[in-house]
């Protein structure tokens, strides 16, 4: 299986990471990738920009180093009635809309049960491709009714490379690996992400294809292994 563009990085304009728009891309080109989708916190996340950056992402070009960029976010789950960070009207000039749970946003999540009723309607907004890292254990979930809304919602769920290599949001392997099982039994979509926050981790993606692989996840399954089905999901033609 092989992974044909990273649908999760951050630039210096999250706060916390460390590369331009323009290292990303070149990272990904460097890494034979044919398409970077730029996510950037949303203004919900300390530090995060603020939402004009993302009202002037129409300036980014379409095509750096001969990637594709596909205009994103990270937005920030606020509050259990799955309200986003950013508004509607907004989220709707993006090529891509990815969401989740992040501490000092709102939410405090030990809440197992409220949770997943939270994610459940996050997934019901259609502007929302994909639920980043879902593995983390600061956020507790009944994993089986999240792929289970994941599926009927067609909602990719996240295999976050970060989190599997201990980078980030330590503990999240057992949980990812449910996940993954999951995924693979129900059928859901899924996403690899690197969550690059730095352009050497751009393309990063050998925990996750590991776990996709050890999981029996196929191919068909994850949507950012072909490109026709990448451009098909986000609802672009070339």
């Amino acid at each position: 299986m092989k992974i044909i563009a990273d649908m999760h990085t951050h630039t210096l304009a999250s706060g916390h990471a460390y590369s331009t728009i323009n290292e990303l891309a070149n990272a990904a080109a460097q890494a034979g990738l044919r398409g970077l989708a730029v996510t950037d916190h949303g203004p919900g996340l300390p530090g995060g920009p603020h939402r004009f950056h993302f009202c002037a992402m129409r300036f980014v070009p379409a095509t750096i180093s001969g990637v594709r960029i596909f205009r994103g976010i990270e937005a920030n789950i606020l509050d259990h009635t799955g309200r986003l960070d950013l508004e509607p009207d907004v989220l709707e000039t993006l090529d891509y809309v990815m969401a989740g749970f992040h501490e000092d946003c709102g939410i405090c999540g030990q809440d197992r049960a409220r949770n997943t009723k939270t994610l459940l309607a996050v997934m019901e907004n259609p502007l929302v491709k994909c639920i980043s890292h879902p593995g983390n254990p600061v956020f507790p979930l009944d994993y089986e009714e999240i792929v289970m809304g994941a599926l009927a919602t067609d909602t990719a769920l996240e295999l976050n490379n970060s989190s599997l290599s201990a980078v980030s949001r330590k503990g999240s392997e057992g949980n990812c690996t449910e996940i993954a099982r999951l995924c693979a039994r129900i059928g859901a979509r899924v996403m690899i992400g690197s969550d690059a926050h730095i352009c050497q981790g751009v393309g990063v993606f050998d925990e996750a294809l590991k776990l996709a692989t050890a999981a029996g996840i196929a191919e068909g399954q994850v949507v950012n292994a072909s490109w026709e089905r990448l451009l098909d999901f986000l609802g672009i033609k070339e």
